[in-house]
């Protein structure tokens, strides 16, 4: 059964940093595109960041380019989301994703994941 668990949310004062985890496991994604997204209360889910399978190409959503880095260990199946000088606007659930086709490059539509996690809570107060 194929797991991708997030960890790392929480409640941050404005201009803080948090670091998102997302574990996977049962299958390797090391040649997958893989990515996060994010829902906030009252808004449609929207694109965050994403990266290809060796970690060469990475895509951001304007809101967060400069703020936020996504990596991936490919040994630990494991991909990041470091986010910093957060804001308010950031409160939203996010999800990691991936994709189960290999070598493709990481895309902003959520139709191209095939794969996503539960999500994790991150709150940023004002």
């Amino acid at each position: 059964q194929v797991q991708l668990v997030e960890s790392g949310g929480g409640l941050v004062q404005a201009g803080g940093s948090l670091r998102l985890s997302c574990a996977a496991s049962g299958r390797p994604f090391s040649t997958s595109s893989r990515g996060w997204f994010r829902q906030a209360p009252g808004k449609e889910r929207e694109f965050v960041a994403g990266i290809n399978w060796s970690g060469a190409t990475t895509i951001y959503a304007d809101a967060v380019k400069g703020r936020f880095t996504i990596s991936r260990d490919n040994a630990k199946n494991t991909l990041y989301l470091q986010m910093n000088s957060l804001k308010p606007e950031d409160t939203a659930v996010y999800w990691c994703v991936a994709a189960a086709n290999a070598y493709a490059d990481p895309s902003r539509k959520s139709a191209d994941y095939d794969y996503w996690g539960r999500g994790t809570q991150v709150t940023v107060s004002s």
